[in-house]
């Protein structure tokens, strides 16, 4: 077989997708057969947009994207990268003024049938597979709204479950004698280059095809039933080409498909397959594509294992590998690691090296990445992995001209992008906002909004610097399927601002949980929705009035009080939510001394942590709300908590603890609530629970124990007083509850018990025991005294007279 299907037929150019090695094929051979127009697989609505491939603005990798209009989260993509042949031969048939036309199955018919399959979408073919196509077997994976995996193939996947695919390049590669379907490839295809150019461009494609229909006389479809109806519509758009364009055709497809598209066949058969297909309306558009997108880790089906190396082969006019160790180098060096040019020397001749000794023609990527192990990375994978994930896969994202077709949510968000200065990227990176700002307030509205659109372009983290209100820091990395999240957020207005205050009171109304309302609430502060507040505070309204649950109640107010923090620092009205939350914590404080009663250890550990979020939001509303003294009747329910017998034992402990800290409980009422507690009628697992609510779970709980010895006494006298035959029963808490401490915390608490309860009183106020070694008998006032001056510079004192005798550091600091 040719690579024309006769001596005047069509020119078939069966490819390997995403493969330089195609592309620069496909290239020559478009050069030297110079057709009258051009094929290529890919849904036949995309024509209208493939002048678009020729804008200045356009730079791969780009996708197709195809969308059902009723259903936008249906969709497909078809992506293409610089180095695809089938980009490749888009760009050369609009440079010289060639018409180009898709002829694949309609994208009508693909996503129609995936609607409608009884049942699951079956595997895809082979990760290496040569009969990966853009229409079939490249099309990405889309996630819809109820949760639903949506591959974006063709017809094929949607017509069943199917049988294991077969891999022609696995079995060519088997064949020629290689373990590795990849190593063959970049052998036979990617280096060919090396050792010229052939005579006739289309050879190469003469000899693929031949191969292609050897195997599909031994394999069939290759557990592929799908590909008779897609080469089907091929064949009908290649014959009505040739009615238009007479022979001189070139079409590009996968090479899989050759050989069906030069098999005879009739037009009724071939309408016959296609014949009662279902059908929906689709939009299309270009979308950018990102290489990682284009790995095959990331569940792509025609994916390729390294489309950063891929890229480089296909643009690197000469020595590759060099110019390739110059970017490893770069990379390295941009990390502060050392990479001289010696080390670059080095590398080549190793990875040459190795390519003679496995006699192979050129270093493929295997020799490459060994080289840089050894040379640059000092034989350690920690820095070689960022070599993987920067250049090896990459994070290009490409671009699409400002004429493509959007959404109009599309083409508002793109508008807020360029207007805030808030540029997607596919690499991950870290923003932090000071909400102070007019910018940056904006720019975090507009990724709350999206967040509440379920557009997940970012996520907020910890940030390095401030804790304070005002201050955001996010973590934002652009995802192609973002836009498919945008298309399908587009049903609920046509900017960001309405399509997010629309779903907000859609959701407001939809709620059924109190805490659902209450976190909508919040979402709406952030994302400066003050049309949906209404509607929100009118559910939270209703919800919190029917709700008698006291668990519920406190799992609600802890956003409602950080909602109005948010209102402040965000210049909100929260007067109405200000309401709410006074009434949930008016509410709380009656009903939650009695729900501490009968509870099991589950129980008690689920309404300590209740109790810890309404503690800290209480602080939050103290004079937020219009009740006052609200903080005062949260301390005296803590109070009888602390002191009720038939509340849990975590529960009395964290009261206690939080009394303590606040300053309402003095530490003699502490330790004497401690000893009741541990007193040796307490049942161990109950003195043990207590124990680990009072000091575990809240932040400086090991601290307390290493200033206050007496509590640490305490604990210590209760623990050696344990039956041994009920230790085992108490450890298991006592470990959870000491192993959250740091381990400074616990070996300073190791040397206090170690010492015993016969310190001098003078460590109780920071001396140590004279046995101690570094430590003194108590404290050097002359010593301490000499850091007055400095003392007074940090704190910003006037220099005072000398410090009189008998005053000490500690005096002047507490005096300060």
């Amino acid at each position: 077989m040719t690579a024309r299907t006769a001596a005047t037929g069509p020119l078939l150019l069966g490819v390997r997708h995403h493969g330089p090695g195609s592309a620069r094929a496909v290239l020559a051979a478009l050069d030297a057969a110079r057709p009258g127009a051009v094929l290529i697989e890919g849904p036949p609505e995309g024509d209208a947009l493939l002048p678009l491939a020729a804008d200045p603005q356009t730079r791969p990798p780009v996708a197709l994207l195809a969308h059902a209009v009723d259903d936008p989260g249906l969709a497909a993509f078809w992506p293409m990268a610089e180095f695809s042949p089938e980009w490749v031969a888009i760009r050369w048939a609009l440079a010289h003024d060639v018409p180009v036309r898709f002829i694949d199955l309609p994208a009508a018919h693909s996503l129609a049938l995936k609607e409608t399959a009884a049942g699951p979408p079956g595997p895809g073919p082979g990760p290496a597979a040569d009969h990966s196509d853009h229409a079939g077997d490249t099309g990405d994976t889309v996630r819809g709204e109820d949760g639903d995996s949506r591959d974006g193939d063709g017809a094929g996947d949607l017509l069943g479950p199917l049988p294991p695919a077969v891999d022609p390049i696995g079995v060519l590669a088997r064949t020629a004698g290689y373990d590795d379907p990849e190593r063959w490839w970049e052998d036979v295809v990617e280096h060919r280059a090396s050792d010229g150019a052939p005579a006739d461009p289309r050879a190469p494609f003469a000899v693929l095809a031949e191969a292609m229909t050897a195997l599909r006389e031994v394999y069939g479809d290759g557990g592929h039933p799908r590909d008779a109806v897609r080469e089907a519509c091929m064949r009908i758009q290649l014959r009505a080409a040739r009615k238009e364009f007479g022979d001189d055709i070139a079409v590009v497809c996968g090479a899989w498909h050759v050989p069906a598209l030069a098999a005879r066949s009739t037009v009724t058969a071939d309408r016959a397959l296609l014949k009662g297909l279902p059908k929906v309306k689709v939009e299309l558009t270009w979308v950018p594509w990102t290489h990682r997108r284009l790995a095959r880790h990331s569940g792509y089906g025609a994916g390729i294992d390294s489309p950063g190396w891929y890229g480089h082969l296909f643009g690197a006019a000469d020595r590759p590998v060099e110019r390739w160790m110059t970017k490893v180098a770069g990379l390295l060096r941009d990390e502060d690691r050392f990479v001289s040019t010696a080390h670059v020397i080095e590398a080549v001749r190793l990875a040459e090296t190795l390519a003679a000794m496995r006699g192979r023609p050129l270093p493929g990527l295997g020799e490459v990445t060994d080289a840089v192990r050894a040379v640059m990375c000092e034989g350690s994978d920690v820095p070689l992995a960022l070599v993987r994930d920067r250049l090896i896969v990459g994070e290009t994202l490409g671009e699409v001209p400002d004429s493509a077709p959007a959404v109009p949510l599309q083409r508002d968000l793109t508008r807020q992008q360029r207007t805030l200065r808030l540029k997607p990227e596919a690499v991950e990176r870290e923003v932090d906002l000071d909400l102070r700002k007019d910018t940056d307030a904006a720019r975090s509205r507009l990724l709350h909004r999206l967040r509440l659109l379920a557009v997940g372009w970012g996520e907020t983290t910890t940030g390095r610097g401030s804790t304070g209100t005002f201050r955001e820091s996010w973590r934002l990395r652009w995802e192609p399927e973002l836009h498919v999240r945008v298309a399908e957020a587009g049903v609920w207005g046509t900017t960001v601002l309405s399509a997010a205050t629309a779903k907000a009171e859609s959701e407001a109304l939809s709620a059924t949980a109190l805490s659902e309302v209450t976190a909508l609430a919040e979402r709406c502060l952030l994302a400066g929705l003050p049309e949906a507040l209404p509607v929100v505070m009118r559910a939270l309204a209703d919800r919190a009035a029917l709700d008698a649950d006291v668990g519920h109640l406190a799992d609600a107010l802890p956003a409602l009080a950080r909602s109005l923090r948010y209102g402040d620092v965000r210049s909100t009205d929260t007067a109405a939510l200000g309401e709410v939350a006074a009434g949930l914590a008016e509410r709380i404080c009656v009903g939650l001394p009695p729900a501490c009663t009968g509870l099991d250890a589950d129980g008690a550990e689920a309404l300590r942590r209740q109790m810890d979020g309404v503690h800290t939001a209480i602080g939050l509303l103290a004079g937020a709300v219009p009740a006052g003294g609200l903080r005062e009747r949260w301390s005296a329910v803590l109070r009888k908590l602390a002191g009720r017998d038939t509340v849990a034992g975590v529960i009395r402990g964290r009261a206690t603890r939080l009394l303590l800290d606040e300053g309402r409980l003095a530490e003699d009422e502490a330790a004497l609530l401690m000893g009741l507690a541990l007193s040796p009628g307490t049942p161990p697992p109950d003195a043990a629970a207590w124990i680990e609510g009072f000091v575990g779970g809240a932040a400086g709980g090991g601290m307390l124990l290493v200033h206050d010895e007496r509590l640490l006494g305490l604990v210590d006298a209760w623990l050696t007083g344990v039956p041994a035959d009920t230790f085992t029963d108490v450890l298991p808490l006592l470990r959870r509850t000491f192993s959250a401490y740091e381990p400074g915390v616990r070996r300073t608490l190791g040397e206090l018990v170690r010492r015993g309860p016969t310190a001098p009183e003078g460590h109780r106020h920071g001396g140590a025991d004279p046995a101690a070694p570094g430590f003194g008998p108590g404290l050097d006032g002359t010593r301490a005294d000499a850091v007055v001056p400095v003392l007074r510079l940090l704190l910003g004192l006037a220099a005072g007279p000398a410090v009189p005798d008998g005053t000490n550091a500690g005096e002047l600091e507490a005096s300060a």
